[in-house]
């Protein structure tokens, strides 16, 4: 019986160039932007060329429903540098971010919005102030084109409210976008509405934010995606991103202390009322002050369990795997 031959490679045959790794990755979540798709390719790639440092563009289709996908897979088709991303359903633009930072391999990570608004001529711009010196550079949508009482109103105030409460201060913090360090951004686990504080959140760490004007244009295909209605999310988010900055790693101490207070203060009323009984003499039984304290004393008890519980689900957090907060239909282009 005559062996399989195995060919080989002539001797002379020089090894394929390995593709030179990105300088910059371009994180763009998209949910129904098939007629915006075309135009952001086009006007995205031709900021990118001029910039004359290898890139990538990692376009997440989060669920879309209607052709935003084929457009993207016929455009993945002649450009390699363009990767795709598709979930198998809607899991929010938190999720495209997440997706995107996970695949990118660029020193540089740049977010942007897909709905034409941002404009790709300011990345450059962007990108030399935080090569400058600065791990997070936000844009500031200084001259919004937006309405004002359902969309600019709501968000100059929570800008400030999220400035206050976390001691980031920047004009704009639902601006999409950014550049960041991809350190920065590797290092960050995003949850629920999380991807708008990630400069709050970056800050932890002890990086360098800032912020340039950025242009911004109206809307000119579709609709937007997110409406007044998010506020309560955003305002919940902000009480889980203040506790992360300041808690995430010490719950007991929050937990605990509210816990001790509520204990403390049940206990001195209840030596106040035995006081009461046992010296004075008099009947404490129909005083809806001891019910009071018992029930800030078991208040206490609680807090304090759990406490001790969230000291458990951190260590947890930070010891266990880390999984993913979507799942992926199919990808192109993948690294």
């Amino acid at each position: 019986m005559i062996p399989y031959a195995v060919a080989a490679a002539p001797q002379d045959a020089a090894p394929a160039a390995a593709a030179p790794a990105p300088y910059l990755s371009v994180v763009v979540p998209i949910y129904n932007e098939e007629e915006s798709i075309p135009h952001l390719y086009a006007q995205l790639t031709a900021s990118l060329e001029r910039l004359g440092k290898p890139y990538e563009i990692l376009a997440v289709d989060d669920g879309s429903r209607d052709g935003s996908f084929a457009l993207l897979r016929d455009l993945a088709a002649s450009d390699p540098r363009l990767r795709v991303v598709r979930f198998r359903r809607n899991f929010g633009q938190t999720a495209g971010f997440a997706a995107g930072f996970d695949r990118a391999r660029g020193e540089w990570v740049v977010t942007i919005d897909a709905d034409l608004q941002n404009d790709p001529d300011d990345i450059p711009a962007l990108l030399a102030k935080a090569e400058s010196g600065f791990d997070v550079v936000s844009g500031w949508r200084a001259r919004r084109q937006d309405p004002f009482l359902n969309r600019r109103l709501p968000s100059l105030i929570a800008n400030r409210v999220i400035s206050w409460a976390t001691g980031v201060h920047l004009h704009d913090y639902g601006c999409s976008l950014k550049v960041y360090r991809a350190e920065v951004v590797k290092n960050i686990d995003l949850y629920g509405e999380l991807h708008r504080f990630i400069p709050a959140i970056a800050s932890w760490q002890g990086v360098a934010v800032t912020e340039l004007p950025v242009n911004h244009a109206a809307r000119k295909y579709g609709k937007s995606k997110y409406g007044i209605g998010r506020t309560t999310r955003v305002l919940l988010d902000l009480i889980t991103v203040r506790f992360l900055l300041s808690y995430s790693t010490r719950p007991m101490q929050v937990f605990g202390g509210i816990g001790l207070l509520s204990g403390a203060l049940g206990s001195v009323l209840l030596l106040y009322l035995g006081y009461v009984r046992l010296i004075i003499g008099r009947s404490i039984g129909d005083r809806p002050l001891l019910l009071l304290a018992v029930l800030m004393v078991l208040i206490g008890v609680q807090f304090l369990a759990l406490g001790l519980l969230g000291e458990l689900i951190t260590r947890v957090y930070y010891e266990g795997r880390n999984r993913p907060i979507y799942v992926v239909r199919e990808e192109l282009n993948g690294g």
